[in-house]
């Protein structure tokens, strides 16, 4: 399987490099960061009301932001991964979040 010359193409290549069933569909975890709770807790509820249901927030206490997960069962296909994390930035944009990166555990 080839992938586009960009940064999730080169994520999801060392993936398969390392053996990883990309055929396999499982959680993949979307990061994001906010300075306040309150833009936060604002992100976590416009996601919930986009769908997204596992929806979860923590403060990080080493680089003192506040940290949203989502997490999202699916294929790690590009496009997917890709529509995605457009769909999030817009929303933690508004929010005054960014994305901190995206994961999941190797299916072999």
């Amino acid at each position: 399987m080839t992938f586009p010359a960009d940064e999730n193409g080169d994520v999801l290549r060392r993936m398969q490099e390392d053996g990883d069933d990309l055929s396999k569909a499982r959680d993949i975890d979307f990061n994001y960061i906010f300075p306040k709770e309150e833009e936060a807790v604002q992100f976590s509820d416009a996601t919930r009301r986009l769908g997204y249901e596992r929806v979860s927030h923590k403060f990080w206490a080493e680089k003192k932001v506040w940290d949203v997960l989502v997490v999202v069962f699916m294929l790690p296909t590009h496009s997917e991964i890709t529509r995605v994390e457009q769909r999030l930035d817009a929303v933690a944009r508004e929010f005054f979040g960014r994305a901190d990166g995206w994961g999941c555990l190797a299916q072999k």
